[in-house]
């Protein structure tokens, strides 16, 4: 019967699902365990400054953790660690957290006192026990170091526009010395000002003019593997005394490769050339130069450096040399493709219900997080099914069971849409248009069921006892009509013997 196909195939679909669910991971991609400033805040730290900085530790394992161990990863150069190392160990340790626990760690430090004015990315090793098994991860907090002002150096808030001084690069409009504009681009690092010779000498140490990159930016915004953009970066001439001039900006990127490429930069300026001039920049100016570059199609998604050498002279003549590094992070775009979709049955009418299956190819080079594929059409009832991540060069299974609404017109076009995260949790969806036949329900269809009813309300006791006493009225009959029939033979007999010695006599 009808019904009995239509349950037999909803429990089949229901056990395809389930089969293909029972083994997917259903966590999302965020850090098992997150560390992050207290309000998410960058610290500033002023030379020789002692001060607290307060970590937020978030369980996002969805169960309880045990032995979770913050240590920040020293370094010895003031370059990678812009504190003073007083202690042998920095580690603390949460011995529980519940799912979904967050709890505050106050760590205390000391900046150096040759720190200069910079932006540091801070790395905290974590460690902690997960249903027995040990597991290790990595965050990373930044802070910001700021030198004591003196006569000779300051850290402006607002840029000196006075001087107009033109040069080959953008003069700047806004403040391009904010944290945020510089951690909007990417990281930045400026090394230490080296004197080259030249000039007359008069420019002593404390009167060294600093050139430093305040922030950079990009456009667009988001660097894709494969295509150009423009690096926009800010540069500070931070002396108070003396202006800079006859620039000349060194820009060159690190080498990536793989076994299969061979070691090339991870970026090339589009001219052929990696140096730009710029002819001064004023007592506490900021200016903008430019470059445009490609990224290679073939990088991993990560942040790549790009590291700046500067030469310049003062109003002495007096060269100097200093160098700063960039951190263009670099996007690989999603990239999947989809096999033929199989239909089966090709046509239903409406109330049936038909299986839907294909594969999704992830040809790209970022892993897809939280796939889900959603089913919508006028002649369909709307469906959603979970296929969850899908690695790099991985495949995610599609099945679906379809019910047919209503009869489809023209061609039954449906849509399958298919949504994803990437690795910073940003959605993206992608249509896929498909057809369906469905065709109005049949009468004839519905007709067993009529039947089926009348059946099982039909009188049958009164009908079999009816049926019985017939049968009892026919043989009652039929042996009462053969007593009558023997009962006048023997009369005929007994008249017969009667009549017959009469006639002998």
């Amino acid at each position: 019967m009808q019904w009995k196909k239509k349950v037999i195939t909803l429990i089949t679909g229901l056990a395809l699902v389930l089969s293909m669910l029972s083994p997917i991971p259903l966590k999302a991609a965020a850090a098992p365990v997150s560390v992050q400033t207290e309000g998410n805040e960058v610290v500033t730290f002023g030379e020789k400054e002692t001060k607290d900085m307060v970590l937020t530790v978030k369980n996002n394992t969805g169960k309880e953790l045990t032995n979770v161990v913050i240590t920040p990863a020293l370094k010895a150069n003031a370059d990678g660690w812009p504190f003073e190392i007083t202690k042998q160990d920095y580690s603390q340790s949460i011995e529980k957290m519940d799912a979904d626990a967050a709890q505050n760690l106050t760590f205390s430090f000391t900046a150096r006192g040759d720190i200069t004015k910079n932006y540091y990315k801070l790395k905290f090793n974590v460690s902690y026990t997960e249903d027995g098994k040990d597991n290790q991860a990595e965050q990373m907090v930044y802070v910001k170091t700021t030198p004591k002002q003196t006569d000779n150096t300051q850290t402006p808030t607002q840029p000196d526009k006075g001087n107009g001084d033109s040069g080959s690069g953008n003069s700047d409009n806004g403040d391009s010395g904010n944290s945020t504009d510089m951690l909007s681009g990417g990281d930045v690092s400026n090394g230490e000002v080296r004197s080259s010779g030249g000039g007359d000498g008069s420019t002593d140490a404390a009167g060294v003019p600093r050139v430093i990159v305040t922030g950079f930016a990009t456009d667009p915004a988001q660097v894709k593997a494969g295509t150009n953009f423009k690096l926009v970066i800010h540069v500070m001439n931070t002396s108070k005394t003396t202006a800079v001039s006859n620039m000349l900006f060194d820009l060159q990127a690190p080498s990536s490769g793989t076994e299969t490429a061979a070691e090339a930069p991870a970026f090339l300026p589009i001219s052929g050339s990696s140096s730009i001039y710029l002819d001064r920049i004023g007592c506490g100016e900021t200016k903008d130069i430019s470059i445009d570059m490609n990224a290679r199609a073939d990088l991993v998604q990560k942040p790549y450096s790009v590291d700046m050498a500067m030469k310049y002279e003062d109003s002495s003549h007096t060269q100097f040399e200093s160098s700063s590094s960039l951190a263009v992070p670099v996007q690989q775009p999603p990239r999947f493709e989809f096999s033929k979709m199989e239909l089966s049955p090709e046509s239903i009418a409406v109330g049936e219900d038909t299986n839907l299956s294909c594969s999704l190819y992830n040809t790209g080079r970022i892993k897809l997080y939280n796939v889900k594929v959603k089913f919508t059409g006028a002649s369909i009832e709307e469906n959603e099914i979970f296929v969850g991540n899908v690695d790099s060069g991985g495949t995610g299974a599609i099945d679906a069971m379809l019910t047919g609404k209503e009869a489809a017109e023209g061609d039954g076009k449906c849509k399958m849409t298919v949504s994803y995260e990437d690795e910073a949790g940003t959605v993206s969806k992608m249509d896929q248009e498909f057809s369906l036949e469905v065709t109005p329900m049949m009468e004839d269809m519905a007709a067993p069921t009529v039947m089926d009813e009348t059946q099982s309300s039909f009188p049958i006791v009164p009908v079999v006892l009816v049926i019985i006493l017939i049968i009892v009225a026919a043989v009652v009959t039929v042996i009462v009509i053969r007593k009558k029939k023997k009962k006048i033979v023997e009369e005929e007999d007994l008249l017969d013997e009667l009549d017959g010695p009469s006639e002998d006599e």
